[in-house]
């Protein structure tokens, strides 16, 4: 079995679907195939599917009545260079697959000194956030925001080209207005 990260192009759905399209991929599919989670931004639908060997050709079309593939990628654990994998967190934070950044900065983290833990793992909280706006769950989602935020508390100035005073006043923004909007690291 394989794991991948399906991204199909979203003209028609919001976050609250979600769920609905979640329900319709695994109807679209086989039984060998497990639709595990969907995420949705304004630009794509993120799938988050488990497969056969093999089997990704037939699965992208199984799928195909819910959008055209933009990209697939298979999830390998694999080491990684913490500056690759802070600049890839940031992308994909930026280009709200905020799944794969929450996991680019999870990699990165692992190779953090400790009093650059917080920071990282502040940031993790915030792209989880995310994860959770997408699938519309915004009580999850401003609960992990101030989980970030007791995080990030004591941290100040620029990582890694981030404005962390930035990060902070968006989040607790959101936080006590309780209104959630996506916006880019950098």
């Amino acid at each position: 079995m394989e794991r991948y990260m399906v991204h199909l192009h979203n003209e028609r759905y919001d976050r609250h679907d979600a769920t609905s399209i979640l329900q319709q991929a695994r109807s679209l599919t086989n039984n060998d195939i497990t639709v595990r989670d969907v995420r949705v931004s304004k630009m794509h639908i993120e799938m988050d599917i488990t497969i056969p060997d093999g089997a990704l050709n037939d699965t992208i079309m199984a799928v195909r009545p819910i959008g055209d593939m933009l990209d697939a990628h298979r999830i390998i654990n694999e080491q990684v260079i913490k500056e690759e994998a802070i600049q890839d967190g940031i992308a994909y934070f930026n280009a709200e697959r905020f799944w794969e950044s929450h996991e680019a900065f999870e990699a990165a983290w692992k190779e953090c000194f400790d009093g650059e833990k917080d920071l990282v793992q502040g940031i993790i909280l915030a792209a989880a956030g995310f994860v959770h706006y997408q699938k519309s769950q915004d009580v999850i989602c401003l609960s992990i925001f101030n989980r970030a935020l007791q995080k990030l508390s004591p941290c100040t100035g620029v990582y890694h080209s981030m404005d962390v005073e930035r990060l902070k006043a968006k989040l607790y923004d959101m936080v006590q207005s309780k209104s959630i909007s996506t916006f880019e690291l950098v």
